[in-house]
């Protein structure tokens, strides 16, 4: 399990540090800010990025669910690696969703979040719930 704690650690800190990036204006890995809203964020009727705050919070939750398998043992530990859980868990199953589609139409990101932001948290949710599981 420690492996899979520092897959997860590591994918979640890279993520953390992209959100990081677009909340100090750094487009990546699209340098116009109109397509990588419409990559990235796909929101109806939302033409410009996040700023530094919303980011930012991203990132802290980011690095929160990061560290939380490498947490001593004990409630603390058990409720964020639950709440890790959920949350990717509902994240990975969103773009499946009608309602979700409707919300988040822009392409490519409707593309992009079935093909590839839905499994990817599908496969976190999957981690943090191996871990919690294992009682690592």
């Amino acid at each position: 399990m420690t492996l899979l704690s520092i897959l997860l650690a590591l994918v979640l800190l890279a993520l953390a540090l992209l959100h990081i990036l677009w909340g100090i204006g750094f487009w990546f890995p699209i340098r116009e800010e109109s397509a990588l809203v419409r990559a990235a964020i796909g929101l109806k009727g939302v033409t410009r990025m996040p700023g530094p705050i919303p980011c930012s919070v991203v990132a802290v939750a980011l690095i929160w669910a990061a560290a939380m398998p490498f947490v001593p043992p004990g409630w603390f530990r058990d409720a964020g690696l639950w709440i890790a859980f959920a949350v990717f868990l509902v994240r990975g199953l969103l773009p499946y969703g009608r309602r979700w589609r409707r919300i988040a139409p822009q392409e490519p990101f409707a593309t992009y979040d079935r093909r590839y932001y839905g499994p990817l948290s599908l496969l976190i949710a999957a981690g943090y719930f191996a871990i919690v599981v294992s009682g690592f």
